[in-house]
């Protein structure tokens, strides 16, 4: 059965790994990664130019690097975890860094 809940040591191993991937690899853009939390879901959102943008939603599974990953659509105004035609698909790998790279090819910054 999943957890409920994101406990809260993940949640800090989260800020963590979110904070790293905005120092490293978005460091010379106008924007970050920014994690919100609801039940056993991260929600990854993007703050760019003062605007934030909703890019995907993580389940959490249990372990750190087996998230469940489902991208905004902006179409239908929901989060889809059976779609899988979107750029930047590829990277993802059950893993946060590996979400927050498909986010940033399928909605570039």
């Amino acid at each position: 059965m999943p957890p409920k809940s994101i406990p809260a040591r993940e949640k800090q191993e989260v800020e963590q790994i979110v904070e790293r991937f905005n120092q490293s690899d978005l460091k010379k853009t106008n924007c970050c990664y920014i994690p919100r939390y609801r039940g056993r879901y991260l929600y990854l959102d993007r703050e760019s130019f003062s605007n934030i943008s909703q890019i995907c939603r993580l389940t959490y599974t249990g372990k750190m690097d087996d998230w469940e990953f489902s991208i905004f659509k902006y179409s239908s105004e929901k989060y889809d975890p059976d779609e899988w035609f979107f750029p930047g698909s590829e990277f993802v790998n059950g893993t946060i860094e590996g979400a927050m790279k498909a986010g940033m090819e399928a909605y570039p910054g």
